[in-house]
């Protein structure tokens, strides 16, 4: 059974993708994206708010539409432009780090902002769970691993967890206040608010499922 830790300041991955959400303001990810930096990722929509923070990421990634073109030209050796427009910008910096062997990835600022962006986004985790091992998004307010297998994860007494199925398929936990049991989860809101008894919880799936722990000091 793999084991999820909860995320903290000197969390870290293959690869960090700052996406064009809310910029980090918790202090863990806030943390995360600067001690990373060297493996960052960026999306060329959060990429003016980066380098005015005096941060430089490894790869400026596509479409390059909001990128201003004072940047353009400063950074043109870090940036890859992609175009094509089938794809937003998270899913082809997710792609890239598919393409560069990367097998764990922390994803920042991939929420805020339009609503639209951040149900898009969230749900992508189901996508990319079949081309990266192990994937963790992390906002303000909490963080987000997706599974697909028989799971435990760290948790302390009284968090707030919800769970995310993107498919009917039957879902069993152990340690969490609303037990499951072979249960099918139709709709998204069938379950959020749940809640962890212990400093560990699990759950027993197989198919993607995208699990929501809130953080236990948030902003």
């Amino acid at each position: 059974m793999k084991y999820y830790p909860m995320p903290t300041s000197q969390s870290t991955a293959q690869a960090v993708i700052l996406a064009n959400g809310d910029f980090p303001s918790h202090p863990i990810p806030k943390a995360i994206l600067h001690h990373n930096q060297k493996k960052l990722v960026c999306c060329d929509g959060a990429a003016n708010h980066l380098l005015d923070q005096m941060l430089i990421p490894q790869i400026i990634i596509g479409d390059c539409d909001s990128l201003s073109l004072e940047n353009q030209i400063k950074y043109e050796k870090i940036i890859i432009k992609i175009p094509e427009q089938n794809t937003n910008d998270l899913t082809k910096a997710v792609n890239y780090c598919k393409n560069n062997a990367v097998s764990s990835l922390i994803i920042l600022g991939a929420t805020g902002k339009r609503e639209d962006h951040t149900i898009a986004n969230i749900s992508l985790l189901a996508k990319y769970i079949s081309i990266i091992e192990i994937i963790t998004m992390i906002t303000d307010h909490g963080f987000f691993h997706v599974i697909q297998h028989p799971s435990q994860f760290q948790s302390i007494i009284g968090q707030q967890v919800s769970l995310f199925s993107v498919q009917p398929t039957a879902i069993s936990t152990t340690n969490l206040k609303y037990p499951l049991d072979q249960q099918n989860l139709l709709y998204w809101w069938q379950g959020t608010l749940n809640e962890s008894l212990s400093d560990h919880f699990d759950i027993q799936v197989n198919s993607p499922l995208i699990v929501y722990q809130a953080f236990v000091n948030p902003l």
